[in-house]
């Protein structure tokens, strides 16, 4: 029972963590993408660049693009496919990337925070 607790509570901590760096994760890959991306594209590309850590369902990236969409960060355009429905492209806009700027200082100082208190640096 203990090791089925343990992994109940390790997925609920993922969970939490992915949730809460998703957003800067989806800023960097359109704020390094040499053209606007698309769903699919953005989701295959968390998938092969985070070993499945924050892969999750691709349908729970919508309201994360639509969230930062709505927010400035982002823009997207509709554009139509030649192998099925159209397909909405996602780019970074300038708040977008002076937003991915701030957000990743303040992850790289949270980084080197806990990793510090994981190595024992807290006495």
């Amino acid at each position: 029972m203990l090791v089925d607790d343990n992994a109940g509570q390790l997925k609920k901590f993922q969970k939490e963590l992915s949730s809460g760096t998703v957003s800067l994760v989806l800023l960097a890959i359109l704020g390094q993408a040499r053209r606007p991306m698309y769903g699919y594209q953005i989701a295959k590309q968390l998938e092969a660049s985070g070993e499945g850590v924050l892969a999750g369902k691709q349908s729970a990236l919508y309201p994360v693009l639509r969230n930062l969409e709505a927010a400035g960060l982002l823009a997207s355009e509709v554009e139509p496919s030649v192998s099925g429905p159209p397909r909405r492209y996602y780019r970074i806009t300038k708040p977008g990337r002076e937003a991915l700027r701030a957000w990743a200082a303040a992850w790289s100082a949270t980084r080197d925070c806990v990793d510090n208190v994981l190595q024992g640096g807290v006495s």
